[in-house]
């Protein structure tokens, strides 16, 4: 199979490339990268005037399978995650049952051989049924195929568990990605604690249920050498946490969300459930610190945390709702619109923490277009303006804050190993 991409923008962070040039996929694999290329080729997409990156990778996605498939299975959580460019998705373990074990890895794997059109990588939890307590068997999941670990929709909250965790991780030369939260100071809380929620009369959740265990998992991690991610930062001290870890030589990377640099609580006081999200929509200054630090480059990786949730679970009263929006399908309409149009980051910047930085915390060999690699790679029209249409997702749930929201950047390609898995006009028509 041969496949032709004409005079597209290629970004290729990984080397620093940002010109017009043409690209050759053949049997699955970056054939020739040239300014202009005359072979035959089976198929030819005409890039003009879009950008040509590598695939995008997901770190932080909920698949919800098994267990949960009224609200996403792997088949549809990967043709939504097609639809947004993304090639390669990590699946959360908070399913029924946790991907806490070999049976339940083999399960996720066969599952996305079966019906995946993007590259799936399960994630193993640290500790049996996420319960925080007895550790899971790490080496013998690892041994069969998780990315990494983690207690993702919880957290570890025993220290020491952590500790132990993390050691493993670090002799299986693993990350472990840290959902941050403080249970203890959690209150029941529901939005983001200050002004609006008590003018709504809600029940806030406090920064500190966030920041205190990214400070814990930063000492932690510098004690155990373990590779760190913290997810979904929220809060402008997580970002400085962040920041300071580095600057102490722990190693530790982060990652936020795009409803975390665009909406604030204000938000929430339409009560429109799908503002309802955790961590919490935070304030504006959170917002501006995160922002920062997507600039200055403390914050490696723009994730989704994808949270699938069927219609009549969000259609309960905010305080009862869960927590959680779709994400898969926004994502880089947002970080178009938001971050480059509005100058924070160049085209270039943005597509590394969608590309190559997430590939080099799960160490893969994805992320970068180049002569001999893995055909893995995303078309995207940055100037197209648009409004938001759930109804039109490719996700099983539709639980989006962003919809009729207008955005510039689409996605028009999305390919896999040389396959085109995602095509814009015909998958829409």
């Amino acid at each position: 199979m041969k496949l032709l991409i004409k005079s597209g923008r290629v970004i290729n962070p990984s080397t620093g490339l940002d010109e017009i040039k043409d690209i050759l996929l053949i049997d699955g694999l970056v054939a020739k990268i040239e300014d202009e290329i005359l072979d035959e080729a089976d198929k030819i997409i005409d890039a003009m005037d879009f950008w040509v990156t590598p695939g995008l990778i997901d770190l932080h996605v909920h698949l919800r399978e098994p267990g949960f498939e009224h609200k996403e299975t792997i088949e549809t959580g990967s043709r939504s995650a097609a639809k947004g460019g993304f090639t390669t998705i990590c699946c959360m373990p908070n399913t029924n049952p946790a991907i806490d074990c070999k049976d339940v890895v083999d399960f996720v794997k066969s599952r996305a051989r079966e019906k995946a059109i993007v590259n799936v990588l399960p994630i193993g939890s640290i500790t049996k049924g996420l319960k925080g307590e007895e550790l899971a068997n790490i080496d013998e999941m690892v041994k069969i195929g998780i990315c990494a670990i983690s207690d993702d929709g919880r957290t570890v909250q025993n220290s020491d568990s952590m500790r132990q965790g993390m050691k493993i991780a670090k002799d299986l030369n693993i990350p472990v990605f840290s959902h941050c939260e403080d249970e203890t100071l959690l209150c029941g809380g529901v939005m983001n604690s200050g002004a609006v929620s008590k003018e709504l009369g809600m029940d806030g959740i406090l920064s500190e249920v966030e920041n205190v265990i990214i400070a814990r998992d930063i000492v932690l991690t510098k004690g155990t050498g373990a590779k760190l991610h913290i997810c979904h930062i929220s809060t402008s001290l997580g970002v400085d946490l962040l920041r300071f870890g580095k600057s102490i030589g722990a190693n530790v990377t982060g990652e936020v969300c795009p409803h975390h640099f665009t909406l604030t609580d204000k938000d929430v006081s339409s009560l429109d459930t799908n503002m309802k999200m955790n961590p919490p929509l935070r304030g504006q200054d959170d917002v501006e610190a995160i922002k920062m630090g997507l600039k200055d480059g403390t914050i490696d990786v723009i994730a989704t945390d994808h949270a699938p949730h069927h219609k009549d679970e969000k259609s309960l009263s905010f305080s009862n709702a869960p927590f959680g929006i779709v994400g898969l399908e926004t994502a880089i309409p947002l970080g178009i619109t938001e971050l480059v149009k509005e100058g924070w980051l160049t085209p270039m910047e943005l597509i590394e923490k969608f590309t190559i930085n997430p590939a080099k915390i799960l160490d893969i060999d994805k992320g970068d277009i180049g002569v001999g690699k893995i055909a893995d790679i995303t078309i995207i029209n940055p100037s197209v303006e648009y409004k938001i249409d759930v109804k039109g997702f490719a996700s099983k749930s539709k639980n989006s804050p962003f919809h009729n929201r207008l955005v510039n950047g689409r996605v028009e390609y999305t390919i896999v190993n040389g396959e085109v898995v995602y095509d814009r006009i015909k998958d829409n028509k």
